[in-house]
């Protein structure tokens, strides 16, 4: 619970300086991602035995996939519910967390709904980073990955590597990559419907 209140801190300070003084980092968040995924394929290449790949056997296809249709029918729903197109429903929903893809894709046809692609999806993020330490208690650690979608191979793998182990790393590395390869085709064959 620490975890949670050090994020949530970090969260406020940050929006309260992005308020009151918004400092122009450049390129540097980029670089700052980079050396992160860097670091966390360091870790993972000290921990990473073929065996484990292995042992993830259809699982590594079954959770991205699993992961994207459940985006898709909860962006079905999300349309129904709030009398939207459902193109855009799904458009949104197709980004499965990738917040910088999603919403320029979208922009290119609607600047509302591009926004918000952007906003639900970051939402989705900032969602993973706190409740997926709280939901590993209530289901398994592995399936739990899916909730973060394709950023569960770069901003969202520390948190999951952190509470979850160097198993859930590479299930995890391996849901974001195949998330990370299928998003930039369904959200613009959705838009094209």
């Amino acid at each position: 619970m620490r975890f949670l209140a050090y994020v949530l801190t970090s969260l406020t300070i940050g929006i309260l300086i992005g308020h009151f003084y918004a400092p122009d980092f450049g390129n540097l968040y980029e670089i700052m991602l980079y050396l992160l995924i860097f670091i966390i394929g360091i870790d993972l290449g000290g921990s990473f035995r073929l065996d484990e790949v292995r042992k993830l056997g259809r699982l590594a296809v079954k959770l991205p996939l699993g992961t994207l249709l459940g985006s898709l029918l909860g962006g079905l729903v999300a349309s129904l519910v709030l009398g939207i197109d459902l193109r855009w429903g799904l458009a949104v929903s197709a980004g499965c967390g990738w917040y910088s893809l999603t919403g320029p894709l979208i922009a290119q046809y609607s600047a509302v709904y591009g926004t918000l692609g952007f906003l639900a999806n970051l939402t989705r993020e900032i969602f993973t980073v706190l409740l997926y330490p709280v939901v590993i208690r209530q289901i398994p650690k592995e399936l739990a990955v899916s909730m973060g979608g394709a950023t569960t191979m770069d901003t969202t793998l520390p948190i999951m590597t952190k509470f979850g182990g160097s198993d859930v790393a590479i299930i995890a590395f391996v849901h974001g990559f195949i998330l990370t390869a299928l998003v930039p085709f369904v959200v613009p064959f959705i838009l094209q419907l």
